[in-house]
């Protein structure tokens, strides 16, 4: 998987799209299917960014709470004692776990993964910190 549109394409087939945009694309990831526990869902949002106007990289983002409800330090520090990929970005009100990859030459396994780690550590983050589940 080399270019925008291959990664587009595989989404499409792979997650649940919710918003599409020619360089973003907004899925929807599920969790806690049991039917015994309520299901709880999360956002993450797959842009296409270029940098250095040449090089075309993808951005993992994924809310998870809103900057004014949150004790920064205590977010920063839970971040930076369980979680392997992305770091914490403030995007307009929101506080947003955020990762970025290289589109070229990308395997699949490297998008699937980051993409995971992400919006799961996401979920746990707006589960510890807002106990809610609005993103």
């Amino acid at each position: 998987m080399a270019t925008w549109h291959d990664l587009v394409n595989f989404i499409r087939r792979e997650y649940e799209v919710i918003r599409d945009e020619p360089d973003e694309i907004r899925i929807r990831i599920a969790y806690g299917e049991d039917d015994d526990v309520q299901q709880r869902t999360q956002t993450v949002v797959v842009a296409r960014e270029i940098m250095d106007g040449r090089e075309d990289w993808i951005q993992i983002a994924s809310p998870f709470a809103m900057v004014d409800q949150v004790d920064l330090t205590r977010v920063l520090e839970e971040i930076g004692t369980t979680t392997i990929v992305g770091g914490a970005v403030i995007m307009g009100p929101y506080l947003v776990l955020r990762h970025s990859l290289p589109l070229l030459n990308l395997d699949i396994n490297e998008f699937v993964d980051p993409l995971e780690l992400v919006t799961g550590a996401a979920e746990d983050l707006e589960q510890i910190f807002t106990g809610r589940d609005d993103y």
